[in-house]
């Protein structure tokens, strides 16, 4: 009876070698290879890379949404102005069409009652076609007439271009955070394999050149300008 119960006891005690074992392996999937370290941080850090690029790309995309809006209106602005211009020169022209008909016909009351119409932009250069005696075609063309609101379509016509094409700059940063935000992803990808696949060789590939990637993009992100 006691010696059954001895044997059991030995039957029912680990075996030292299958402790130490078990101990071993624990130890080693406590231990984490450095490429299995690399990998985390590397997913770490791109994944943050990621997160800022879409934050830049957003910023830039409403820059550009501002950028058009200001050129429209700008836009917009330079048009009625011309509008303004254009109507002013249709005024002076027929005040001017009627001083020709009432000079022609040596009506000197109606000439003088006409040039006290003039609008003074059309006063100065009538004032200047006359003095230069008269040679150019018409005060038109003389360089002091400047009807009003000219001045003002010229100036917010070339604000529009200016507008737009910034608009146009700020597309393309954005455009530029988004392509790299999609190499980011190509990062995590390949990243991501490389702890699928058994063979060592194909393992330290896919992880170089997730880094290769991850280096390249890093290195243009850090030449675009940044929108907080």
């Amino acid at each position: 009876m006691g010696a059954a119960s001895s044997e059991r006891s030995d039957d029912d005690r680990p075996d030292a070698e299958q402790v130490d074992g078990e101990r071993a392996a624990a130890e080693d999937g406590e231990r984490k290879s450095p490429a299995d370290i690399l990998t985390v941080f590397l997913l770490s850090i791109v994944a943050v890379l990621t997160a800022w690029c879409g934050f830049e790309a957003s910023k830039w995309g409403g820059e550009m949404s501002i950028a058009f809006s200001q050129a429209s209106s700008s836009r917009i602005q330079s048009t009625a102005a011309q509008a303004q211009a254009n109507s002013a020169r249709q005024y002076d022209l027929t005040l001017y069409t009627e001083w020709v008909l009432a000079n022609e016909a040596q009506d000197t009351e109606l000439v003088a009652f006409i040039e006290e119409r003039f609008s003074p932009e059309f006063a100065v250069a009538f004032e200047a076609w006359d003095e230069g005696g008269r040679q150019a075609l018409g005060p038109f063309v003389v360089d002091e007439y400047v009807p009003p609101g000219t001045m003002e379509a010229v100036a917010l016509a070339a604000q529009a271009d200016a507008k737009f094409d910034q608009a146009l700059d700020f597309n393309q940063r954005g455009d530029n955070y988004t392509l790299l935000t999609v190499l980011y992803a190509l990062v995590l990808f390949l990243t991501a394999m490389s702890q699928r696949v058994n063979a060592a060789w194909m393992q330290r590939a896919m992880l170089g050149l997730a880094i290769v990637v991850a280096l390249g993009c890093v290195i243009a992100m850090l030449s675009y300008p940044v929108k907080i």
